[in-house]
């Protein structure tokens, strides 16, 4: 026959208070013990300061069209995979933007007449034109802005490299840990009609502008279209620049940062 024993609740706090007097004991014979536990956040906190993302320099006569937020440290899956090891897809953008995206009007104008179509007159010309211009409409990877000025056509291969930017840019979203957030495509093909009242308000308008040929694009930097979730802009731009950077690399395009505009303008080559 078994005979069950039960702890009462006085021999509970007894034994408690036993074990924590023990422990207290261990740290005072032991003290680096209590230690470990800090100097595991600091060295975490050491290689964060060390090894920190590299943030692209901005000249200070750089505009933006909104206010930003105080910089904050990225999260830490940007740094260390889900195993604790440094990760080899680190936020580092580019340099400078202006140095590293310097592309002319002129430059850009010379590979629009290239590669381009003659320009559009009007909405109704572009229509006609669906043989040498394809539509580009907002899909997984982008949206569309609100086109006041300008017309969803591309020619073929400069809608190729729309493509490619933002599947490039959705996928480096994903190697670095970063929530999904899509580009926003902020101004296409103008027609001649678009490029006359655009300068009525805007001087700075070029009347021949590389928007004309169908071979240009613009995709603004301050703002995105959240998918999973909001992240800062800062953060989204550095990571398109790296994307923009590699294809400039490969001879695919030219670039322009645009500070007032808030915008890349970008030509197929």
């Amino acid at each position: 026959m078994k005979i069950k024993y039960r702890i009462t609740k006085n021999q509970f706090l007894i034994g408690f208070i036993a074990v924590t007097l023990l422990l207290a004991l261990v740290r005072l014979i032991f003290p680096s013990v209590a230690g470990k536990g800090y100097a595991v956040q600091k060295s975490v906190h050491d290689t964060i300061q060390e090894d920190s993302v590299n943030i692209p320099s901005e000249p200070a006569d750089t505009i933006r069209t909104e206010p930003q937020p105080a910089l904050a440290l990225p999260q830490l899956s940007h740094f260390f995979n889900t195993d604790g090891t440094l990760s080899k897809h680190r936020i580092t953008g580019v340099r400078d933007y202006d140095e590293s995206f310097p592309d002319s009007q002129s430059l850009q104008l010379a590979a629009a007449l290239k590669y381009g179509v003659r320009p559009v007159i009007d909405r109704a010309d572009a229509e006609k034109r669906k043989g040498e211009l394809v539509y580009v409409g907002s899909n997984p990877f982008f949206d569309m802005k609100r086109l006041n000025n300008s017309v969803p056509y591309l020619v073929p291969r400069a809608a190729i490299l729309l493509q490619d930017i933002a599947r490039n840019f959705m996928d480096s979203l994903q190697m670095k840990g970063v929530p999904l957030n899509k580009l926003l495509v902020s101004s296409i093909l103008r027609t001649k009609e678009d490029v006359q009242r655009l300068r009525q308000h805007n001087h700075n308008a070029t009347e021949n502008s590389c928007h004309l040929y169908g071979t240009t694009f613009d995709i603004a930097y301050n703002k995105y279209g959240s998918i999973t979730r909001p992240v800062r802009d800062d953060t989204l731009k550095w990571i398109l620049s790296e994307v923009l950077n590699d294809i400039r690399r490969q001879g695919r395009c030219y670039i322009k940062h645009e500070k007032r505009q808030g915008c890349f303008h970008i030509t197929v080559r």
